[in-house]
């Protein structure tokens, strides 16, 4: 016999575990037994306000970010909206069923704000090598680097020629953000130390060693 037709109907009480519906032999299990990020509250108490709306958990941040990661999503925006959907997820992020999920701007707030003055997720690598190291996983003594030759993935389309590359043309303000702030870094690195020594009468411009650069 068939089956009546399934309709969705409101209930005024529900009993729902996420616990229960997360996989014992899931990822983010196996993650989260190692994940202890105990210790970025008091690494980034100088950097709140003592007044104000409490803000976003540092933690629930870090542990979303964690998700984006192991599961390949780049897109702040869809990992909210996977975190929103995904049960194990949630799990994970200590969030319950009524729960909101940050919105992704909060995590560019936070990256170019209070992480990075802070140096968060330098201080979140330290803790993870010094971890490794402590369950002997890493000696801590050798590094390795992984020097695979891997054709890039690049829209040959869209490139330019070597014939037609002409380096005048090139505007540095034009440049991604990425970009700049990765040639500000480089600046900052050769330059800087002398650059606070040396007179501001012959010291070149950054658009100047940019050119050099190239």
């Amino acid at each position: 016999m068939m089956g009546p037709r399934q309709e969705a109907q409101a209930s005024l009480f529900y009993e729902f575990s996420l616990e229960d519906h997360v996989p014992q032999d899931h990822l983010l299990r196996s993650i989260d037994r190692f994940v202890d990020l105990g210790s970025i509250r008091a690494h980034l108490a100088e950097f709140y306000s003592r007044t104000g709306r409490p803000s976003v958990d540092p933690e629930l941040l870090i542990r979303m970010l964690l998700v984006g990661y192991c599961f390949g999503i780049r897109s702040e925006r869809r990992l909210c909206e996977e975190v929103h959907l995904n049960l194990a997820y949630r799990w994970f992020c200590r969030l319950d069923l009524n729960d909101r999920v940050p919105d992704h701007s909060t995590f560019s707030k936070n990256r170019h704000g209070r992480f990075r003055e802070s140096e968060l997720l330098r201080h979140l690598f330290e803790t993870t090598v010094a971890r490794c190291i402590e369950e002997g996983l890493a000696s801590g003594q050798r590094m390795a680097v992984d020097a695979s030759l891997i054709e890039a993935d690049a829209n040959k389309q869209n490139s330019t020629s070597k014939e037609d590359w002409d380096a005048s043309t090139i505007e540095p303000a034009d440049a991604p953000r990425a970009v700049r702030e990765y040639l500000d870094t480089l600046d900052e690195a050769a330059f800087g130390a002398s650059r606070r020594n040396a007179s501001p009468m012959w010291w070149p411009s950054r658009s100047l060693c940019r050119k050099i650069r190239r």
